[in-house]
Formats: structure tokens, sequence, C-alpha cells
């Protein structure tokens, strides 16, 4: 029973950090349902400082998220996207000192204790990306999204956790005003 403890806790930790947790804000004072047409801001994505490959794959997830949405990608559009990204790596120490001997389980003196130092230390990295929606004619911001999360490095799960993001993100888009 005392061994199962860890391992639930540990899995409780790792599937608390395969969620994305997301915010959004908007100008109240918008009518979102104006928009129907969507491209990419070049200038704000190059200011992006995210590797080519996952800006392509942040860019792919974006297009199809808002196609599947009903938006369509044109040369004259009504909203302009752009992005931005920050990452954070995280050291996790973990002391397991439980101070049981080998013999049993307890506490208090005995010949035979030896105080087991059990220390494991992990790295992870927290990601951030903003999905910035600015009107076309305005040049200005009018929707953003933000979703935070641990990231994946690898390669075979990256691009299905950065479709994660990007759909957890854009699910509060439009947002819905109360009239």
């Amino acid at each position: 029973m005392k061994k199962i403890i860890p391992i639930l806790l540990l899995l409780l930790v790792i599937t608390a950090c395969s969620s994305v947790k997301v915010a959004s804000d908007y100008d109240k004072t918008t009518e979102f349902d104006q928009y129907k047409t969507f491209a990419f801001y070049k200038t704000g994505i190059d200011k992006a400082e995210i590797n080519d490959l996952d800006k392509r794959r942040i860019l792919h997830a974006i297009e199809a998220e808002l196609t599947a949405k009903g938006f369509v990608k044109s040369e004259s559009p009504d909203l302009l996207i752009s992005i931005f990204t920050k990452a954070r790596e995280q050291v996790n120490v973990y002391n397991n000192n439980m101070g049981f001997g080998p013999y049993g389980y307890g506490w208090g003196w005995s010949p035979y204790y030896n105080n087991y130092n059990n220390t494991s230390v992990t790295r992870s990295t927290e990601g951030s990306l903003y999905i910035d929606l600015i009107d076309a004619k305005k040049k200005e911001l009018v929707w953003q999204g933000l979703g935070s999360g641990m990231l994946n490095d690898n390669i075979n799960k990256k691009e299905e956790r950065i479709q994660e993001f990007v759909a957890e993100i854009l699910s509060n888009y439009p947002p819905e005003v109360k009239k």
C-alpha cells in the first residue's frame, strides 16, 4: 500500500500536466459576426520566438480550426492572425526521504536503521501560446486567446500537443457576447 501512494501521486501530476489552461480577452464593442475571412499577419508571426517547424505546425492548426468554424482564408481578410510564444523551463525536485529502514516501517532508533534518501529531479517546459485576432481594417486587436501547459519534446507527440493547444484556445472564439 505504501508503494502505491507515490505511484498514484505521480499519475496525478502527469495527468494534471496534460491539460491546457486557457483564457481569452476581447473588445466588448466588437461585433464578431462581421468577420468571415482571415489571413496570417506575417510581421507579427515573424517576431514569434519559435522554430520554423513549430511555427508552421501552429499556423496549420489555426487554419484548420478557423476553417472548421466556417472562416475562409483570403487575400483581403477581415481578420489578421498573429501569434506570440513563451517557454519556461521548470525544475522539480522531489525528496521522498521516508526514514524507513530495510527491516520494516516505523520511527525510532534501531541499529539496523538506514536513512533512505530517495531524491529525484525532473525537468519540464511550460509553454504559452498567444493567438491574436486583429481587425484588418482598423489594425486593432479585437480578441486574444492564451493557452498554457506542458510542452512535449517527443517529435511524434509534438504536433498533437500543438493541435490541442490551438483547439483549446480557439474554443473560446467567437466570444459569447451578452446583449
